[in-house]
């Protein structure tokens, strides 16, 4: 008896942990489930129930009878398809067999996130919103403008990240920095389309995750974690825009209007 509740004690921790991990760095609610279920139905639950809500996960597994529930606390996490992709990888290989409980505990502990260099992060980063720019008819020169801006603005956004500024503020000081920047080639008549430059500059901070899993969520039948999704991709949104406001009445550019 008390090595059946271990081992359903075990099953119910790696569901929760494994679901956790894919809540944390942003998987859509029905990916959480589905990950977290079918895992512990491949290791030997009768019955797996899971509740993703806006920050806490909740998982119930039924093994021999013994129902065990856990509730976990959401921790906020960057973004990270690395994780995502190995949560999953480990739920298959548990459905197809290939390893059990011991085996997915040794998997689960050797996941970690994967971090590209900062460096290439910011060059990439000043490439994209440059090409953005080449899209909307933006000049060479505009081009020119739009990289650098956005590069030094990405590079801000990564110090204040590592100095554990909230989500907000770093979205606003970014805003305000790239259109700050973008905004001397109006002033100093550098490009003929400045307010292409403006405008894609300020790209890198489109939070894309947030909105595509708020839509995925409410139309999959998860309207908590939907609204929530939804009202944080506003509110960065609105920080966004006060910085860009901000930056443009500082310098009295509204190259925008």
């Amino acid at each position: 008896m008390i090595g059946e509740m271990n081992a359903a004690q075990e099953v119910n921790q790696l569901c929760t942990e494994t679901g956790l991990l894919v809540l944390q760095y942003g998987g859509e609610s029905a990916l959480v489930e589905s990950v977290t279920s079918r895992l512990g139905l491949a290791l030997g639950a009768s019955r797996v129930d899971v509740a993703v809500l806006a920050n806490t996960l909740i998982v119930t597994t039924t093994q021999e009878g013994i129902p065990l529930t856990t509730t976990r606390r959401k921790q906020e996490r960057s973004v990270n398809m690395h994780v995502l992709i190995e949560a999953q990888q480990l739920m298959l290989d548990a459905e197809a067999q290939v390893i059990d409980a011991e085996g997915a505990r040794q998997r689960l502990n050797a996941i970690a996130p994967f971090h590209y260099s900062p460096l290439l992060i910011v060059l990439a980063i000043g490439l994209s919103c440059a090409c953005f720019a080449r899209l909307a008819h933006a000049d060479l020169p505009a081009c020119a403008i739009t990289f650098c801006a956005s590069a030094i603005a990405m590079t801000v956004r990564q110090l204040l990240s590592r100095l554990h500024f909230g989500a907000f503020v770093t979205f606003f000081v970014t805003a305000f920095v790239a259109t700050s920047l973008s905004a001397q080639g109006l002033l100093y008549h550098w490009t003929t389309t400045p307010q292409v430059a403006m405008a894609a500059s300020c790209l890198l901070l489109v939070p894309g995750v947030p909105l595509i899993n708020s839509f995925s969520d409410l139309v999959k039948g998860y309207s908590n974690t939907g609204m929530s999704r939804a009202a944080l991709a506003t509110l960065l949104s609105v920080s966004t825009c006060i910085g860009i406001v901000l930056a443009m009445s500082l310098w009295g550019v509204w190259a925008w209007l």
